[in-house]
């Protein structure tokens, strides 16, 4: 009778375990236990990838034997491409090792980096001996005849590698969620780069011009044709999404401001770098190395001031700045070196909105303050210069000869200074309750729900030229990269962003890592340790086994 039991029991498991595997099978389901949520896909990357109806290729080159905070970063980036292809079965990823093969080492190397892959050279001299890899922490997608460059590290100026791989891993979803959007959604916003009003030429935005271009329709809208038919520019106006003003050194009409007014009022958004002194390190390389600083009337102070925010007249000069080239030195013994200069400062980015967060320092060239007024609009401080900062009023004399000397630091006391404000809400018109320059169609006197961006340095924009070709915006002559070209992407597809992808970039991740110094310092310890406790353990339970063993038995 127990027999019987015995074997009801069994059966009963049994059936109970294939009861089970049959459901489990069936029914398959991910729990995100993290605390930061990292392994759950944003509501905008899953609309993203449920537009992908055909086959989508990931190829990735971060495959080999890496430092530590690369392998995290290769893991990081196989986990978040796991998530990819739960939601899909479309997307699909080959890991590749560009230099495993010795005999094509070189030419894929070549090949790579013509194709715009930068490689990371890490170099490492733990062991007491110099050794250098190189890595490419990069990744292609391809989709329909389109193919697009994945940067998987977020490279720093001013950061160690430990806090490059950090930031990097936070902004996984986000790099790849922008590619697979490049690929897949086609071009729906459309942005104006105004002219007319002595604005940067083309081939000094031309740089931010070719990057936005993946993203949206672009096209020069001047407004020359307000003078003779301000409803009919207006009209055409009202067709873009975003208007881009670089760099204006001609005033704006009272007519050419009502209908920028009346875009805005209708929805319209707007980027706008402007400049209230005029100086630029140009107008400083002549034959006495020097110029005066004047005051800027851009016939704009009525129109921001309204909206909330005034430019200064005034320049902001900080310790914590970039460095220029200049000769130093008497005729052939004279050569370039980089010499501080504070009339570029490099500001510091605001961490908690997603335009800015992990961005790396903007270069700004002779910036002005930016005031904030009180008003209804929600304003949010983009950029600053460092709170070793002076401020600089005009006319001023600037000479590059006094760039050798060094400064009072006692005289950088004014703050952290105002360089790019967002504008947000329900603007009310300029021309509210005054005469109008010209008959408007349905004047409108309150805005719809809008954006603006105002930044004080038309240069933040400007991409240096070479042989009349554009080089990359942001890089120095070291081959440093600013942030530059990054917040002001950034900025449009805020100012922009429909799908919520921007806000991707707000996710935290936190990343945990072992102290390096602590491990150098105990590490003979800790593998001691590891030795000896062990055996220590394993001696004690052998003589504490034979004594109660004897004391049984005897």
């Amino acid at each position: 009778m127990k027999k019987n039991k015995n074997l009801i029991y069994i059966l009963i498991v049994l059936a109970a375990l294939v009861i089970v595997n049959a459901i489990s099978s069936s029914i398959y389901g991910r729990f995100d236990l993290t605390k930061d949520k990292r392994y759950t896909l944003s509501d905008a990357t899953n609309t993203i990838i449920d537009h992908i109806d055909s086959p989508l290729i990931i190829d990735v080159f971060l495959e080999g034997e890496f430092p530590s905070e690369f392998r995290l970063l290769q893991t990081e980036t196989k986990q978040i491409i796991e998530e990819f292809q739960l939601k899909t079965s479309n997307i699909r990823v080959n890991y590749i090792d560009p230099i495993e093969d010795e005999s094509t080492r070189e030419q894929i190397i070549d090949e790579l980096t013509r194709s715009g892959l930068e490689p990371y050279i890490n170099t490492d001299n733990s062991t007491g001996k110099v050794t250098q890899e190189i890595i490419f922490p990069w990744a292609f997608a391809s989709y329909k005849d389109q193919t697009v460059k994945i940067p998987l590290l977020k490279r720093s100026i001013t950061q160690n590698l430990s806090d490059q791989i950090n930031n990097s891993v936070q902004g996984l979803e986000y790099v790849f969620a922008d590619a697979f959007n490049k690929l897949v959604n086609s071009k729906s916003k459309t942005i104006a780069v105004l002219k007319g009003n002595g604005e940067l030429a083309d081939l000094n935005i031309a740089d931010f011009l070719q990057t936005a271009q993946s993203y949206y329709k672009i096209a020069p809208f001047t407004l020359d044709s307000v003078a003779t038919n301000p409803q009919g520019t207006l009209d055409k106006l009202k067709q873009y999404d975003l208007i881009v003003v670089a760099k204006p050194t001609q005033a704006f009409s009272e007519e050419e401001k009502l209908v920028l007014d009346q875009y805005t009022m209708r929805g319209g958004k707007s980027l706008w770098l402007t400049e209230s002194v005029v100086m630029d390190e140009d107008s400083l390389r002549n034959a006495t190395n020097s110029s005066v600083s004047i005051m800027r009337d851009l016939n704009l102070n009525d129109f921001f001031f309204k909206y909330g925010v005034r430019v200064n007249p005034s320049l902001v000069k900080d310790l914590y700045s970039a460095p220029i080239m200049l000769a130093i030195g008497e005729g052939s013994q004279a050569q370039l070196q980089p010499i501080q200069w504070q009339y570029a400062p490099l500001a510091a980015s605001n961490q908690k909105h997603p335009i800015t967060k992990n961005l790396e320092l903007v270069r700004f060239d002779f910036a002005s303050p930016v005031d904030t007024l009180k008003n209804s609009i929600d304003k949010t401080i983009l950029l600053q210069s460092s709170p070793k900062s002076r401020l600089e009023g005009v006319p001023t004399s600037i000479s590059l000869n006094d760039v050798t000397k060094s400064p009072d630091e006692r005289l950088y006391n004014s703050g952290p200074q105002n360089l790019a404000v967002l504008l947000e809400g329900e603007f009310t018109s300029v021309y509210n309750q005054r005469v109008l320059p010209f008959k408007v169609k349905n004047f409108q006197s309150k805005s719809i729900p809008t954006k603006m961006v105002v930044i004080s340095d038309g240069d933040v924009i400007k991409n240096d030229v070479r042989q009349r070709r554009p080089l990359e915006l942001g890089v120095d002559y070291r081959g440093f990269l600013y942030g530059n070209k990054e917040f002001l992407l950034n900025t449009i597809n805020y100012l922009l962003d429909d799908t919520g992808l921007i806000n991707i970039r707000a996710k935290e991740i936190s990343v945990a890592y072992l102290d390096e110094d602590k491990i150098k310092e105990e590490s003979s310890t800790w593998q001691l340790l590891n030795i000896a406790l062990p055996l220590a353990l394993l001696g004690l339970f052998g003589l504490a086994f034979n004594f109660f063993r004897k004391k049984k038995y005897t």
